[in-house]
């Protein structure tokens, strides 16, 4: 059976959770029991012509964890973000390994345009950091960085990361219609068949129909270059 991507590439919502402290003093932040605090700010922008990014997965990690890997098999929830733009099964994977902290972008990136993340995790020597985000216009092309190192960064210290991207190779780069869950085509993205090569590599790029590539529903705007997105991490306290 042929599964939808993020039907919405528009409209993907950001759930958080609230958490109320009470007054009691076993709770106030002078409690030796109460954990320090590491507060991050995670902006990333758009660079690219007509390449709208997903919704971004930020996560906050130890050395222990990583998102993907050059020449390593796509796991179903990076499959679901570069295929659909759909970053919940991803960032579920995350939590399920006892990452430090995990969020979701509010919406969709447009070229030229950033999306900002806040995040605050528990104090830690290795702390690191992982962003994702799908190119909406490609089949299963996705950019992004895991194991960005974050210990050496002070309160008011920011690093910034040129992004490339990559292929999750668990969809063939045809770009026929009905396989581009963009604005350029509107159809499917995610399917749970696996029809490439079925491992992580660096992206070649689209053809595009300027090329003769006739069956292509990409136009030259859609082409990008690497990097595509730049992202900022601030530490906040």
């Amino acid at each position: 059976m042929k599964l939808k991507s993020i039907v919405n590439i528009g409209a993907v919502a950001l759930v958080a959770g609230l958490i109320v402290g009470c007054s009691d003093s076993s709770n106030s932040s002078n409690s030796p029991d109460t954990p320090e605090m590491n507060d991050y700010e995670v902006t990333l922008t758009n660079l690219s012509n007509n390449q709208p990014l997903s919704p971004i997965a930020v996560v906050v990690h130890e050395a222990s964890y990583i998102g993907w890997a050059i020449g390593a098999t796509s796991t179903a929830g990076l499959e679901q973000l570069a295929e659909g733009g759909d970053n919940s099964s991803f960032l579920e994977e995350a939590r399920t390994a006892n990452v430090l902290g995990s969020e979701s972008g509010e919406g969709v990136v447009l070229p030229g345009s950033s999306s900002l993340v806040d995040l605050t995790v528990n104090r830690g020597s290795d702390l690191q950091l992982t962003v994702a985000a799908m190119l909406v216009n490609t089949n299963d092309a996705f950019t992004g960085s895991t194991g960005i190192d974050l210990s050496s960064l002070s309160i008011g210290d920011e690093l910034k990361v040129r992004l490339p991207i990559y292929d999750a190779g668990t969809e063939g780069n045809n770009e026929l219609v009905g396989t581009i869950p963009g604005p350029a085509d509107g159809g499917e993205g995610f399917n749970s068949e696996r029809d490439d090569v079925n491992v992580v590599s660096r992206h070649s790029g689209v053809v595009s129909n300027v090329d003769g590539y006739a069956d292509s529903v990409l136009e030259q705007s859609h082409r990008f270059d690497s990097p595509i997105a730049q992202l900022v991490v601030r530490r906040v306290n």
